[in-house]
């Protein structure tokens, strides 16, 4: 940081077509205080007080706006140094006007990207994962995703990991006495007690790194749609992400390719996948969208089975449910779809017509228990939420590994203390310039 006064607009840019009602205007350093004296031409209000101000341009003297002005004292707010916001009239004019007068001031500059919550940690205020936190809640679309954001950001990450870190801490401690005094006579037990904390730090890092929860929630839980051909796999897509986003048709294998939609599912976001119809075939295109169609499923979070309900079904759901890779009858679902055309007897399965809609609540109700099911896996701790995390975790646990099998108790000890450099690095305890870099410029200006 280079100890400058910064100044951003905090709510989006006011457009033409929406102006909005309100805009806020962040000022954080050394000389908010006189910025917002010079702007407003009074003396300073009580911190945490808003009050009514009229907003100046310091060359001309032109009032500006009328708003609310409040002041937050050093090292309270959020950034950890003194700060002001400035709440005006939300027009375009309004806020040019304001961010132009407080430019003419000449001692203060435009924000970078995740300037503001940077600032905070360098000060001490919040971790990279809370930092992080922060800009999940921004970006959050579902309601999951919030909840999992607010949880990141209230330092749920945060508190487990440093719970790792003190347990390594103690268990290098050990090796260490053990490595610098040779000749003592040391607490019975010791090298158990090391062992024992290098075993139960990399159990529970694996466990972190086997929980595919946050990840699914930062990039949507995949159903795939799978089913013999004409069964009606792409009315069933249409239908769940009311439009027309797969081509319906009554020829047999119009479905080559995986199509995609993302989908708000009762707070989870999800990928829902329309696959080509599952056939033996001579067609070597079509072939290949069934392989495509297998590779899904298997890699999917969950499959729905849609199967037609005029047919042979019963002989279909045995084939295709035994021959689909990763089948999980407790949370996989079996739709019966053209129940308008027959009125098949099956407990259980979700009856269902994709043409009138008739059974959609049914089958809403089963994919957002199923997809409940598999984000209640591991639930209790706060999921790995980030690729960076899950790379420095994967070298954690492998660095463990080493320690454990290691020949010589100073090997042990320096994978352990690599073993602890990484951990470090996702809170920001190693502190590493160009780390920080890549996590703050992903923020939006003004945050």
């Amino acid at each position: 940081m280079d100890g400058a006064t910064i100044y951003a607009l905090g709510t989006p840019q006011p457009s033409r077509a929406h102006p909005g009602a309100l805009s806020v205007i962040r000022l954080s350093g050394p000389r908010a205080a006189d910025t917002l004296m010079s702007l407003t031409r009074g003396a300073l209000p009580a911190a945490r007080r808003m009050v009514l101000r009229t907003l100046y341009d310091p060359l001309s003297g032109e009032a500006i706006d009328r708003g609310l002005a409040v002041w937050f004292e050093a090292p309270n707010p959020e950034p950890g140094e003194p700060m002001a916001e400035l709440h005006l009239h939300g027009g375009r004019a309004v806020v040019g006007a304001a961010l132009e007068a407080i430019r003419r001031l000449g001692f203060c500059r435009l924000a970078e990207p995740g300037e503001f919550p940077r600032r905070a940690f360098e000060h001490g205020r919040l971790d990279l994962t809370e930092a992080e936190g922060i800009a999940d809640l921004v970006a959050a679309e579902t309601e999951q995703q919030r909840r999992l954001a607010l949880q990141q950001m209230d330092g749920a990450l945060h508190r487990l990991y440093e719970e790792w870190r003190t347990l390594g801490l103690g268990t290098l401690a050990h090796l260490e006495a053990a490595i610098d005094f040779p000749d003592e006579d040391l607490p019975p037990g010791l090298a158990q007690g090391v062992r024992d904390g290098i075993v139960q730090l990399q159990a529970g890092i694996g466990a972190h790194l086997a929980d595919r929860r946050g990840e699914r929630l930062r990039e949507g839980v995949h159903i795939a749609i799978i089913g013999p051909p004409n069964a009606g796999k792409s009315s069933l897509l249409n239908l769940l992400a009311r439009r027309d986003a797969a081509i319906v048709s009554e020829t047999a294998g119009t479905t080559r390719d995986v199509i995609e939609v993302h989908l708000d599912l009762g707070g989870w976001p999800v990928v829902l996948a329309d696959t080509a119809g599952l056939r033996e075939s001579g067609d070597a295109v079509e072939r290949e969208g069934v392989r495509r169609a297998r590779a899904r499923a298997a890699q999917a979070d969950l499959r729905v089975l849609v199967l037609d309900a005029s047919g042979d079904w019963k002989t279909a759901q045995r084939t295709l449910s035994a021959s689909t890779e990763n089948w999980d009858p407790a949370r996989d679902i079996v739709v019966l779809n053209k129940i308008d055309l027959a009125a098949p007897d099956a407990d259980g399965l979700v009856r269902l017509s994709a043409r009138s809609g008739a059974g959609l609540p049914d089958l809403l109700a089963r994919l957002e228990r199923s997809a409940g099911l598999l984000m209640d896996e591991g639930a209790g701790a706060p999921p790995l939420t980030r690729a960076r995390h899950r790379e420095a975790l994967v070298e954690a646990h492998a660095s463990l590994g080493r320690a454990l099998e290691a020949p010589e108790i100073a090997l042990a000890a320096e994978d352990l203390r690599l073993a602890l450099r990484a951990i470090g690095r996702i809170t920001g305890t190693v502190r590493v310039e160009e780390l920080l870099d890549v996590i703050f410029r992903d923020f939006c200006i003004g945050k």
